[in-house]
């Protein structure tokens, strides 16, 4: 049973391009914790956000942060300063995870099959192709698809946008083998993985924001209609993920599985998600009620699951 004197602040919001996905995380967790039994005080974190968590004093805080500051070891550094046990992954896991480059070189050394890469300053990206096409070109530390630009076959020229006035996301990108085929995804809950899921998208070509988050952006098939070897082999090298990378709590490592030639196919980790999305549309909530947890189930884990030095 609940304690109803347990308070958990629920840190949401933020400054962050994420701040509206974060705002709707933090109001659909807020609000489950509520009916849970908890008591709650949702904080729209600021840049005073010390002051704000002294001034509520939590016993948990319940991290729905998404993208730079929430989920980089920011957040998590100034909750271990302040003592305040927070769920999710702790520092370092979270810094290592939101850079790009540094997680596929962690994945690729325990063994985690990637995609070839090379990360540039975008401004070298002119008129030569930086790679053969199709390939990717992504921010280095940007979540949620932001600035996901993909170069197609035969295209003549490198996209035009990486090095305008209108590209925000820093001068770092990520060059990357674009992968053809299916989009699979696998949540981890402690040291269980609770099932893939194949993301459909509609009317976009690839997993976008809008597919993430808009109502009927994308389908969702769960569990995924693959072989069990591919199932398998996905949920194998999510959990490899997530210990190499020393995550705590509920983390979702991203798949592309390329089944164009065979049913074993090529199945490529694309990255993996310490602050997983928790809104009406979010991926993990699915894959958990599917193990079996309802919704205030799994939040209430996770509360319980928080502690510092993580």
């Amino acid at each position: 049973m609940v304690s109803r004197d347990k308070h958990v602040a629920v840190l949401m919001g933020g400054f962050s391009s994420e701040r509206p996905v974060s705002l709707s995380s933090g109001k659909a967790c807020a609000d489950e914790l509520e009916r849970f039994g908890y008591r709650v005080t949702r904080i729209d974190v600021t840049h005073d956000v010390a002051n704000q968590l002294a001034e509520v004093k939590p016993d948990v805080a319940f991290n729905a942060l998404h993208g730079p500051y929430g989920e980089d070891g920011t957040i998590q550094g100034v909750l271990e300063f302040m003592q305040i046990p927070y769920t999710h992954s702790g520092v370092l896991a979270t810094a290592v995870a939101m850079d790009k480059e540094l997680s596929k070189r962690l994945a690729k050394t325990h063994g985690i099959a990637v995609a070839e890469s090379k990360v540039m300053d975008r401004f070298d990206i002119t008129s030569a192709h930086p790679m053969k096409p199709p390939y990717v070109v992504k921010p280095v530390a940007e979540g949620s698809s932001f600035g996901v630009v993909i170069v197609k076959e035969g295209q003549s020229h490198p996209p035009q946008v990486i090095t305008s006035d209108e590209w925000k996301y820093g001068d770092r990108v990520m060059v990357e083998r674009y992968i053809h085929g299916r989009e699979l995804t696998c949540a981890v809950m402690g040291d269980v993985a609770l099932g893939v899921t194949e993301i459909i998208p509609q009317g976009q070509e690839f997993y976008d924001f809008d597919s993430k988050y808009a109502a009927g952006g994308s389908n969702h098939e769960c569990p995924a209609k693959i072989s069990p070897f591919v199932y398998q082999k996905i949920t194998n090298m999510a959990l490899k993920a997530h210990k190499a990378f020393g995550c705590r709590g509920v983390t979702r490592s991203d798949f592309r599985y390329d089944d164009r030639f065979s049913e074993e196919g090529e199945v490529i980790w694309l990255e993996i998600n310490t602050q997983p999305g928790m809104t009406a549309t979010s991926l993990v909530p699915e894959l958990a009620a599917y193990a079996g947890h309802s919704f205030g189930e799994l939040l209430h884990w996770m509360v319980e699951d928080a502690s510092c030095l993580r």
